[in-house]
């Protein structure tokens, strides 16, 4: 208690003017500030209350997700206890930079992200690694300059845990087998989409690193005679081998060891991988949870008698698979708990045996019928009759599911917190019913011509936890049901109205009170114009992805309060809008902008592009049209490029369709839907 007293007298900040804040102990603000973390704007003005919360503040901060890399010097000085770095966000990082990193934070960095980052080399790897002896988890996924040796610096680590290196295309088994060697403590990692790593490789880290639990070997040209080795793991829990086309049945059942320990494995994309190969794999694994075997062999009897012995079986994944009808029998055989069933796209999937299915495993929490095209009222009478504690029920595209079935779901899945029911006949009736639900987070409704703002409106009102809402292309949809959306779910994270011609800015005013929202999706809506867009910029500070494409009267008067309003903007596609230079230049002061759309803007000109370009600085990616690039200088883009930019161009030509209109013309211009 002494020592407590003594630091409530001692002032918070090296400022020796009074501070009535300093009554409180460094450890209550330090609490204080535990609650704030999720929140960035809060933590902000948390530091820039006074001297001494800025002073607690910066060194209470653990965790750095900067703009980019021009930044950091900044940081450096002001944050001295970072042990969590995130650099995704900074297209440039190199050797230099991360030199400042490993001296800056040798005694506190544990982990860093440098999966969106280039220009580094295995210079500043080895520096990072040397300096930084506590990292334990690091992120190199796409650094596809990277070679072996980058690998033989990233096995200074030697108390690395957790390791992605996820499309390292270059590195090949001479550099896995120095990491195997080096980094002895892994307990994860992804050699996802490196080409050049095979068995030797494999071996090597299954030899050396003991202590492996989740080891990601996806589109390896590995076969049998590294999973020996790798199943020798005594801590192995999850493995996965999608798209191992070197792995088959012959090369399977030559296998002589098993994984007791192994409790998730995929196998997707395994076509040579029948039952045969499979009963080998998993032959002695005691503690099997999870299995993924999509767009694989077909589901027959055989194979679904190989997960008859995994008593603790929880989540199965069959997803374009095709089904039979011994398959589905034996599924129903299970005796585990299944609670996860995902079965999109599988072909041969009927009433009667999804039905038959669903009675037999009712405790069913997640369930997936994506696009199975023969599933009628019969099949949802039954899942809503059996599985009453479904949490998640994605059926996009169940064409033959009449309207009716719809008020079944709602009347008997009250737990239901995911519904997706894109391209289906649901109707008001059906949306009044899922209102109950009332934990409803995800709706997705895209493509529904049946509903309007009757139904919509109810489910406004009920399900207040709402926080992603889809309604692409339903175009019954106006204002009134978005109001009904806007008032009645504050925590709206994401909204899609895209293509629904009703929509006009009193949608947008009504959205502008979901502060939480962060995407917002209205492409194509023609009634929307810059007053809307004013509304959501002012009101909605935390967005970070806009899509206002073909939303013909947006013009600079939207860009300019977004310029001053969403300092959290990342990504915007402004194609096809009434944006000229000085709104593109406007946004271009946005610190956090990193992707751009800018295709067909009329009143775009070289020079407006070129000024807006060299004062974003922060792009990562930019599509444009092709008959710019000529237009440009090209020393702006090898700038731009150079700073970590990447272009796209599009030279698809500006296609108009004449519809019939009631204006004075008679005739008004619109634009095909253009896929992206």
């Amino acid at each position: 208690m002494k020592t407590q007293s003594k630091r409530r007298r001692q002032p918070l900040s090296p400022d020796s003017s009074p501070n009535p804040f300093d009554i409180l102990t460094e450890e209550i603000v330090c609490k204080i500030l535990d609650h704030l973390h999720n929140d960035p704007f809060a933590t902000k003005a948390f530091s820039l209350t006074c001297k001494a919360f800025y002073f607690i503040e910066s060194r209470h901060r653990r965790i750095l997700k900067p703009l980019r890399p021009e930044l950091l010097p900044r940081i450096f000085h002001r944050y001295p206890f970072v042990s969590h770095l995130d650099l995704s966000m900074c297209p440039r990082v190199d050797d230099t930079t991360l030199n400042v990193i490993s001296s800056t934070w040798k005694a506190t960095l544990q982990s860093i992200n440098l999966s969106r980052s280039r220009f580094f080399t295995n210079a500043g790897l080895s520096s990072l690694f040397v300096n930084c002896s506590g990292l334990v988890e690091v992120d190199l996924c796409n650094a596809m300059q990277l070679t072996d040796l980058a690998a033989s610096a990233i096995a200074e680590a030697k108390n690395l845990e957790r390791l992605s290196l996820a499309r390292c295309k270059s590195i090949t088994d001479m550099g896995i087998g120095c990491i195997a060697v080096g980094c002895r403590k892994l307990r994860s990692l992804c050699l996802k989409w490196c080409l050049r790593v095979g068995d030797l490789g494999v071996e090597l880290i299954a030899l050396k690193c003991k202590q492996i639990r989740s080891l990601d070997l996806s589109y390896l040209p590995i076969t049998e005679k590294s999973l020996n080795s790798v199943l020798q793991l005594q801590h192995l829990e999850d493995l996965v081998l999608e798209g191992c086309h070197g792995i088959d049945d012959d090369g399977l059942s030559t296998l002589d060891q098993s994984c007791k320990s192994l409790k998730m494995l995929n196998l997707s994309n395994c076509q040579n991988v029948t039952h045969t190969g499979l009963s080998s794999l998993i032959n002695g694994t005691e503690q099997l949870q999870q299995i993924i075997l999509a767009y694989g062999s077909s589901v027959t009897s055989d194979l679904v008698k190989c997960l008859n012995a995994y008593s603790k079986l929880q989540s199965i994944k069959l997803d374009g698979c095709t089904v039979t009808w011994s398959g589905i029998k034996a599924m129903a055989s299970l005796h585990s708990p299944v609670k996860e069933l995902s079965l999109s796209k599988c072909l041969g999937l009927t009433d009667d045996g999804l039905s038959f299915l669903v009675q037999s495993h009712k405790d069913l929490r997640k369930l997936d019928i994506t696009c199975c095209r023969k599933i009628t009222y019969t099949s949802i009478d039954i899942i809503t009759n059996s599985c009453t504690s479904l949490t998640s029920l994605r059926m996009e595209s169940c064409s033959l599911v009449p309207k009716e079935a719809f008020v079944l779901i709602g009347a008997r899945c009250s737990f239901l917190e995911e519904l997706d029911a894109t391209d289906n006949e649901i109707d008001d009736e059906g949306l009044k019913s899922i209102s109950r639900c009332s934990k409803l987070s995800i709706l997705k409704l895209g493509i529904c011509s049946n509903i309007s703002d009757e139904g919509l409106a109810k489910v406004g009102s009920s399900c207040s936890m709402l926080k992603e809402v889809d309604l692409y292309r339903s175009v019954a949809i106006s204002d009134a049901g978005i109001a009904a959306i806007g008032d009645g779910c504050p925590a709206l994270e994401m909204i899609n109205i895209a293509y629904n011609d009703k929509i006009t800015d009193n949608s947008l005013v009504s959205l502008s009170k979901c502060r939480m929202l962060k995407a917002l999706e209205i492409r194509g809506c023609l009634g929307v114009s810059s007053i809307g867009l004013l509304a959501i910029a002012v009101g909605c500070k935390q967005l970070t992805v806009l899509d206002i494409k073909k939303c013909f009267n947006i013009n600079d008067n939207g860009m300019l309060p977004l310029a001053q309003f969403s300092q959290n903007l990342k990504q915007i596609n402004l194609s096809y809008c009434s944006v000229t230079d000085v709104g593109l230049v406007a946004l271009a002061s946005i610190s956090r902008l990193q992707n751009m759309t800018i295709l067909h803007l009329a009143g775009l000109t070289p020079n407006g592009l070129a000024a807006a370009l060299l004062a974003c600085r922060a792009l990562t990616k930019v599509k444009l049209h092709a008959s710019f690039r000529p237009l440009l200088p090209q020393s702006i883009l090898g700038y731009m490029e150079a700073h970590g930019c990447v272009f796209h161009w599009r030279d698809k030509a500006f296609q108009v369709r004449l519809t019939e209109g009631n204006g004075s013309q008679g005739m008004e211009a619109a634009l095909w839907k253009e896929q992206q």
